[in-house]
């Protein structure tokens, strides 16, 4: 499921600001943006978001902006190395300029900052990451609910199409079975009647739908349960799709008419695009 979350907070050295991006994917893969001296924090933000999601790909990028308050002063040692460095420079280089004042200050390290209270920091984005986890979720309930409307839409199509196979199955086995009989009669000549009830016996066997239908029925009842139980359901959802799948399969190989092979194929058609959505939920 997609969703987009951003939540930012002040803090006393400056900004925190997290985002979260989530797209599909069939199980949960978690990427992480942070900076080098945040680091520490991941296993903190993993637990956070592994916590509500279960599914999908999720993108998360902490950021931190310094504020001016956080500068010390200057770095003897620092300013000794860029010194020395300055001064090789210049003998290899007799007429290059020397360093100015915003070359000096722009130099890594040379400008020395407080260290962050790491306690405080990860109160801080513990606060700031249940927010966004939140909103990401929030959004993806948004989404999870027009699939889920989708998917019920879908499972009361298959139960018309149910209800428009079950009528024709009686009739059109009764009617098979007699030209069936015909046609045994004119090829095995002068075969007794037992012989015929015989092919008859077996033909009924693998012509009767009648379990088919009762566990596609069955099936289509768990997926409109699971669905108005809403939570994480994508794994079972995408169990009865395969489910439903196999059984619409059956039916169509069985099918003794037109009419029912046409409406197993319509069967399958929507049980394709439920599995197609089903991916797509948490």
């Amino acid at each position: 499921m997609t969703g987009y979350a951003l939540a930012s907070a002040e803090h006393p050295r400056g900004a925190l600001s997290l985002e979260l991006r989530s797209v599909n994917a069939r199980f949960l893969d978690l990427q992480f943006r942070v900076p080098d001296e945040l680091r520490a924090l991941e296993p903190l933000l993993r637990e956070a978001i592994a916590a509500r999601v279960s599914r999908g790909k999720v993108d998360c990028r902490l950021a931190f902006a310094a504020g001016a308050s956080t500068a010390q002063g200057l770095d003897p040692a620092a300013l000794d190395a860029l010194r020395q460095l300055e001064a090789a420079a210049r003998r290899a280089f007799a007429d290059a300029a020397p360093l100015s004042a915003s070359d000096v200050l722009r130099w890594p390290g040379v400008i020395r900052e407080s260290a962050l209270d790491g306690d405080e920091l990860r109160t801080r984005v513990g606060v700031l990451a249940a927010r966004a986890v939140d909103e990401l979720c929030a959004a993806r309930a948004r989404e999870g609910a027009k699939l889920a409307a989708i998917l019920a839409e879908r499972a009361a199509e298959m139960r018309k199409r149910l209800a428009q196979v079950a009528p024709l199955v009686p009739e059109a086995n009764a009617a098979y079975q007699a030209r069936l009989a015909e046609r045994l009669r004119e090829a095995l000549g002068a075969a007794d009647d037992e012989r015929l009830r015989a092919e008859l016996a077996v033909f009924a066997v693998k012509t009767d739908v009648e379990e088919e239908l009762q566990r596609l029925d069955t099936h289509i009842g768990e997926v409109e349960r699971v669905l108005a139980a809403g939570g994480a359901a994508g794994k079972r959802l995408d169990f009865l799709a395969q489910e439903l799948n196999r059984e619409a399969n059956t039916l169509a190989s069985k099918a003794a008419t037109r009419e029912i092979a046409d409406c197993a194929l319509e069967l399958k058609l929507l049980i394709e695009q439920v599995r197609e959505q089903v991916q797509n939920i948490e």
